[in-house]
């Protein structure tokens, strides 16, 4: 395991490509628009890609369907703690050797709805935390038991939202917000708790993102000046990189021009 020199891309954005071969990864909510882009980016770097899925089987068409060494584990209920550990124990029997053991988990799953806060219950507003911050917490959790177990240090990465810094910019969609800041919180925290153990916690900050269903959503906005889900993945992948030798407890915009 080491880095390959070279660039990785042909406008040279990479001086150097981290590899990640044979490196064991979990992302959550890599069924997503940006998790998908996540596992490719990965996969293409040589990592093996755990991706549990709520779902029953895998979507017809994902860019790690037809790669073995991208491992999709259906039925798991990321907010529910019994099913996360049983995942993660699972993970850290297919890595349990020496050379291939978890090194990263990368957290994109989550939820977003928009609801004047006179207009959601309580129990709409804790859905957000659930579906947000707890089920960001358990995965770190448990990622981070198999990395000390195993000794060597390790990446996690969530992933936070913009009104999470900026809590303003949360108006119309409180329950969002405030999840999305407790991520951010968390992983401030778990960075100083964990850094002991080699284990480096961060989370990128993303405004609007360029996905089809934000591009339906708004037809009339500046599309061009959101951040595109390859770009935001690129900087998730060199945060959970052995490459990032020093970054803890970040909370990384990627703003594009929005």
């Amino acid at each position: 395991m080491g880095f390959s020199t070279g660039f990785a891309r042909g406008d040279g954005r990479w001086a150097v490509q981290p590899s990640f071969e044979g490196r064991h990864v979990v992302v959550t909510g890599g069924a997503g628009a940006l998790g998908s882009a996540v596992v490719a980016k990965l996969l293409g770097l040589g990592a093996i890609c755990h991706v549990p899925l709520l779902e029953p089987e895998a979507p017809a068409k994902h860019p790690g369907l037809d790669d073995p060494r991208c491992r999709f584990q259906p039925k798991v209920d990321l907010t529910d703690e019994a099913s996360v550990r049983a995942f993660y124990n699972e993970v850290g029997k297919r890595a349990d050797g020496a050379q291939s053991r978890l090194w990263a988990s990368v957290h994109c799953a989550g939820g977003f709805a928009m609801s004047p806060a006179l207009d959601t219950s309580l129990s709409e507003f804790d859905h957000q935390l659930r579906l947000n911050l707890h089920s960001a917490f358990l995965c770190s959790r448990e990622a981070a038991r198999l990395v000390i177990r195993a000794g060597g240090g390790g990446r996690i990465v969530n992933v936070a939202a913009r009104p999470a810094l900026f809590a303003e910019l949360g108006k119309g969609m409180a329950g969002y917000t405030v999840a999305k800041a407790g991520v951010a919180a968390m992983t401030q925290a778990l960075g100083a708790e964990w850094a002991e153990h080699d284990l480096w916690v961060n989370a990128v900050v993303p405004s609007i993102m360029d996905t089809p269903s934000n591009r339906k959503a708004m037809p009339e906005a500046d599309h061009d000046a959101w951040a595109g889900v390859e770009d935001v993945a690129e900087t998730i992948v060199f945060l959970a990189s052995p490459w990032n030798r020093a970054t803890r407890s970040g909370l990384v915009p990627v703003y594009g021009r929005s």
